[in-house]
C-alpha cells in the first residue's frame, strides 16, 4: 500500500500539472514534492528514491535547455525535416489567406470561453434596420415565386429595376462610391428575408455581394478601377457575373485550362499591350444578364514581354460584354430555380493589360486573391440563403402542421410529425446561430476560412434534411406545384447550394480539418514555418520551444480528455450559468478530444493522413459541431439567456454532442494502426459511448414551440418575411394561428355533439347552424369555426391547370 500510494501521489501531480498546463519547471517540482512528502508519510523511502531518480532523469536533460536543444530537439529537427510534406504554393497560399478566431480556441483542448462571450453582440444599425423594413420590405411585396420560376423563368422588369434602383447590388459597396456599406450582418439579414420568399431573388441579389468583381475590386483594384466600376455596380449600371470554373476545373480551382498569352496587337492603329484570351466557362451565375465579366485564368509570357518568368500563375481579369470575341452563351436552368446562370467563352480574345484587376502588378496572384474573398463571400451567402429557407419553413411547418387535421386531430399531435417539426426547430436553432456567427466574425475583419467552410457545409446539408421533413409533414400539399406551394421550390433549390462555392463532399473531406488542423493547431504551422528559417541557431532554437510545447500540449490534451471523460464532464471551473455550464464543460471535454485525436493522426499519419479523406472528414465534423454548438451558447448569451428558448438551444446542443461521440468514434475505429486506436479509445471514451440524441420529451417541448405564437418562436423565425400580404401564403398563415388556436376548444365541443348524433344536416355549415340553434355553441363561437374553416382550407388547398397551361416553352416540334 505505501508503494502504491507513492507512486499514486507522483501521478496525481503529474495528472494536475497537466491538466492546467503548467510549467515544465513547475511540473517537475510539484511531482517531485508530491513523492517526497507521500514518500515519508507513507514510510516507502526505497520507492520514493527510485521515483525519484526517475523524475530526476526525466526532468533534469528537459530542464537543461542548451543540453535539450543539441541532444534531443536537433536529431528532431531532422527527422522533422524529412517527413514533412512540402506544402504546395497553392496550399501554403490558402493557409495563408484567412485569419484564426475562434474556432483555434477549440483546437486547444482548453478554450477560453470569455474570448467568445465578450464579442459584442452582432446588431443592425438604425440605417440597416430601416433598410429592412423599407425596401427589403417592399421587395419582398412584390415577389411572386410562381410567376419567377414558372412564368417568365426571370424576375420582372419592375423586380429588376427595384433592385438596381435600391441598391441591392451594392450591399458591401463602401458610401463613397455609392454603395449601403453595410455590415456582414446586414448583408445575411438581407439574404435571409428575400429567401423566405424567393430563391431566385435571393440568389439574385448574393452573387454580386458575394465572390465577384465588387469584392475583388475593393481588395485589389487600382484606384482607377474603383473609381470607374464601382459606382456603376452600386446601381446596377453594371451587373457583374465572375466565371471562375469551367469543363474541366471546378473546385480544382488551380488546375484551369483557361489561358491569357501576353502580346502585343494593333488596336486602333496603336501597337498596345495585352494578353490573347481563350477560355471556356460554365455555370457563370448572372453571365445572361452581366455587362461586365470577371475571369480567371493563367497568365503565360512566352515571349518575355513583362518580364523573366513565362508562366506568371492564376491571374483575374475584368472584361466589358463589348469586348470583341466574349461569348455569353444561352443560359443553363439549374434545376427549375431560374436565376440568371450560364456559359461564358473566348478564342484568342485580345483585351488591354488595364483589364487585370489591380493591373500588372497582381498578374499571378489570382488564387491568393479568390481565396481570400472566397472566405468572406462563403460566410455570408449560402448560409444565409440557407437560414432564411430554414426559418421560412420552421414557421409554415409548424402552422401547417396546428392547422391541417386527420383523424380529427392536428397532425403536429401524431408523434412522427412531431419528430420532424424538432429536427426542424432545432436545426434552424442551430443553422441561424452558426450565420450569426461567420457574419459577425467577418465584421470583426476576420477572414474565416474554416468556420465559412463549415458554415457553408452544414448550413446547406441541414437545410436540405428541413427541405425534406417540410415536404413529409405536409405531403400531397407541398408535392403539387403552383401560387399555393410555398415549399416545393425550395425542396428544388436545396442540391444547387449544395453544390456551389465548392461541392459539400470535398468540402468536408478535404477543407474543414485539412485546414484547420493545420490553420487553427497551436503549433504544427509554427513548426512548419520554423523549417524556413535560415539561422540554424534561431530555427533550432525556435523549433525546440515549439517542440516541448507541442509535446506538453499532446499530454495536456490526453489527461484532460481521460479526466472529463471519466467524470462525465461533470467537474472544473467554466462559463456559463447554472443551466449552461454542463454544456461549456462538454465542449472542453470535446475540445480536448478533438486535439488529442488530431495530434496523435498527424503524428502517427503524417502526410498520409491528407489522402484519408474520410478520417479527415471525421475530425472536421468533430470541429464543426463543436463550432456550431459555441455559435449556439453565445447566441443564447446575447438574446439575455431567455429561459424559454432553452428548447431549442438544448436539442441542437444534444444533437451536436450526439454527432460528435459518433464521429470521434468513426474515426477511432477506423485508425489503421490498431494500438493507437485502442489507447485513444481509452482516452477519449474511458467509460464507453455514454452522449445519446435528444430525447423524445425534448423534441415534443421543440415542437410545441413551432405550432403556437410565443416569444422564441418570433426569435427563431426573425428576418423572415411575416407580413400578410396576398403574395405571402406563410405570413398569412401566422396570422390566421391565433385563430385557429382559439378554435379548437370550440372545435371539440362542436365534435363532441356531432358524434352524439343532435344534428340532422350533412354539411358542415348547416351542422354549425344547427349546433348554434341548440345552444352548443354561441353565435361568436359559430363565427369564429367558419372564419378559422374557410382560412385553412385556402391553405390545405392545392393548385391545379389546363394542359395548355403547364406547355410554358415550345416543343422542339413547335421550334423546328
Amino acid at each position: 500500500m505505501p508503494v502504491l500510494l507513492t507512486l499514486l501521489a507522483a501521478l496525481i501531480a503529474s495528472g494536475v500539472c497537466a491538466y492546467h498546463r503548467t510549467s515544465l519547471r513547475t511540473w517537475a517540482i510539484a511531482t517531485i514534492v508530491a513523492t517526497l512528502v507521500v514518500g515519508l508519510l507513507a514510510h516507502a523511502p526505497w520507492t520514493m528514491a527510485i521515483l525519484l531518480i526517475v523524475e530526476l532523469a526525466i526532468a533534469l536533460p528537459l530542464l537543461l535547455v542548451d543540453f535539450r536543444r543539441k541532444q534531443i530537439s536537433l536529431p528532431l529537427l531532422k527527422l522533422f525535416a524529412k517527413v514533412t510534406p512540402k506544402l504546395s504554393e497553392t496550399e501554403q497560399t490558402a493557409l495563408e489567406a484567412g485569419t484564426v478566431g475562434f474556432e483555434g480556441e477549440l483546437f486547444s483542448g482548453k478554450p477560453d470561453w470569455h474570448e467568445l462571450l465578450k464579442q459584442p453582440k452582432p446588431e443592425l444599425s438604425v440605417e440597416e434596420q430601416a433598410f429592412m423594413d423599407g425596401p427589403v420590405e417592399e421587395l419582398c411585396s412584390m415577389i411572386d415565386d410562381w410567376q419567377i420560376t414558372h412564368e417568365l423563368a426571370d424576375l420582372p422588369p419592375n423586380v429588376w429595376e427595384f433592385i438596381k434602383k435600391n441598391r441591392f447590388f451594392g450591399m458591401i459597396i463602401p458610401k463613397q462610391y455609392g454603395g449601403l456599406q453595410f455590415s456582414a450582418l446586414a448583408h445575411s439579414a438581407v439574404l435571409q428575408k428575400l429567401n423566405s420568399m424567393s430563391a431566385t431573388v435571393a440568389s439574385t441579389v448574393a452573387v454580386p455581394n458575394s465572390l465577384g468583381p465588387a469584392e475583388l475590386l475593393l481588395h485589389y483594384g487600382s484606384d482607377e478601377q474603383k473609381n470607374h466600376y464601382l459606382p456603376r455596380l452600386a446601381v446596377g449600371e453594371e451587373i457583374p457575373c465572375f466565371a471562375l470554373t469551367g469543363p474541366y476545373a471546378g473546385s480544382d480551382a488551380t488546375s484551369i485550362p483557361d489561358v491569357g498569352i501576353v502580346c502585343r496587337q494593333v488596336v486602333n492603329g496603336v501597337e498596345t499591350l495585352g494578353l490573347r484570351l481563350t477560355f471556356d466557362k460554365r455555370y457563370i451565375t448572372l453571365a445572361p444578364v452581366a455587362t461586365v465579366v470577371g475571369l480567371a485564368f493563367r497568365m503565360f509570357d512566352p515571349d518575355h514581354l513583362l518580364g523573366d518568368k513565362e508562366d506568371l500563375g492564376i491571374t483575374l481579369a475584368l472584361l466589358p460584354r463589348s469586348t470583341p470575341g466574349l461569348e455569353i452563351g444561352r443560359r443553363h436552368f439549374p434545376l427549375n430555380i431560374p436565376f440568371q446562370n450560364g456559359p461564358v467563352r473566348g478564342k484568342d480574345v485580345f483585351a488591354p493589360l488595364s483589364v487585370l484587376i489591380g493591373g500588372p502588378d497582381m498578374a499571378g496572384h489570382g488564387w491568393r486573391m479568390l481565396v481570400e474573398c472566397l472566405s468572406v463571400g462563403r460566410a455570408i451567402s449560402l448560409p444565409s440563403n440557407a437560414t432564411g429557407g430554414m426559418r421560412a419553413s420552421a414557421l409554415a411547418t409548424g402552422a401547417y402542421a396546428r392547422m391541417r387535421k386527420q383523424f380529427g386531430l392536428a397532425v403536429a399531435r401524431f408523434e412522427g410529425v412531431e419528430e420532424a417539426l424538432a429536427r426542424i426547430g432545432g436545426l434552424t436553432y442551430a443553422t441561424a446561430a452558426l450565420s450569426r456567427a461567420t457574419a459577425a466574425a467577418v465584421d470583426r475583419g476576420e477572414k474565416p476560412a474554416v468556420p465559412s467552410a463549415i458554415a457553408k457545409y452544414h448550413a446547406t446539408e441541414w437545410a436540405r434534411q428541413i427541405a425534406a421533413d417540410t415536404m413529409d409533414v405536409h405531403g400531397g400539399k407541398a408535392v403539387q406545384l403552383g401560387p399555393k406551394n410555398y415549399a416545393g421550390r425550395g425542396w428544388s433549390s436545396v442540391p444547387i447550394a449544395i453544390t456551389v462555392e465548392g461541392a459539400n463532399i470535398m468540402t468536408r473531406s478535404l477543407m474543414i480539418f485539412g485546414q484547420g488542423a493545420i490553420r487553427c493547431h497551436p503549433y504544427v504551422l509554427k513548426e512548419m514555418q520554423a523549417l524556413s528559417i535560415a539561422d540554424r541557431g534561431e530555427q533550432l532554437k525556435v523549433f525546440d520551444r515549439l517542440l516541448f510545447g507541442h509535446i506538453g500540449f499532446g499530454i495536456s490534451n490526453a489527461v484532460r480528455s481521460l479526466a472529463m471523460g471519466l467524470s462525465g464532464a461533470s467537474i472544473g471551473e467554466t462559463a456559463g450559468d447554472a443551466y449552461t455550464r454542463r454544456y461549456y464543460r462538454k465542449l472542453d471535454r470535446y475540445s480536448a478530444a478533438l486535439a488529442l485525436c488530431a495530434d496523435v493522426f498527424m503524428g502517427v499519419l503524417g502526410g498520409k493522413l491528407k489522402f484519408k479523406e474520410k478520417l479527415s472528414a471525421r475530425l472536421g465534423d468533430v470541429l464543426s459541431y463543436l463550432y456550431i454548438a459555441s455559435a449556439m451558447l453565445k447566441q443564447y448569451e446575447d438574446n439575455g439567456r431567455p429561459e424559454s428558448d432553452r428548447p431549442f438551444l438544448a436539442w441542437g446542443f444534444h444533437q451536436c454532442m450526439w454527432l460528435i461521440q459518433n464521429a470521434l468514434d468513426g474515426a477511432i475505429r477506423n485508425f489503421p494502426v490498431r494500438p493507437v486506436a485502442w489507447l485513444l479509445r481509452a482516452l477519449v471514451f474511458p467509460l464507453g459511448r455514454r452522449e445519446v440524441p435528444p430525447s423524445d420529451r425534448l423534441g415534443r417541448r421543440v415542437a410545441a414551440l413551432l405550432t403556437a405564437p410565443n416569444e422564441a418562436l418570433d426569435r427563431l423565425t426573425d428576418w423572415v418575411y411575416t407580413t400578410p400580404t396576398p403574395n405571402n401564403t406563410i405570413g398569412r398563415m401566422k396570422a390566421l394561428l391565433p385563430d385557429v388556436i382559439a378554435a379548437e376548444p370550440v372545435d371539440r365541443k362542436f365534435g363532441k355533439a356531432l358524434k352524439s348524433g343532435q344534428f340532422t344536416s350533412h354539411d358542415y355549415l348547416g351542422q354549425l347552424a344547427e349546433a348554434q340553434q341548440a345552444g352548443v355553441i354561441s353565435e361568436a363561437e359559430a363565427d369564429l369555426l367558419r372564419r378559422v374553416r374557410e382560412g385553412v382550407f385556402e391553405f390545405i388547398s392545392v393548385d391545379d391547370f389546363d394542359t395548355d397551361e403547364l406547355r410554358a416553352f415550345k416543343t422542339r416540334a413547335d421550334a423546328a
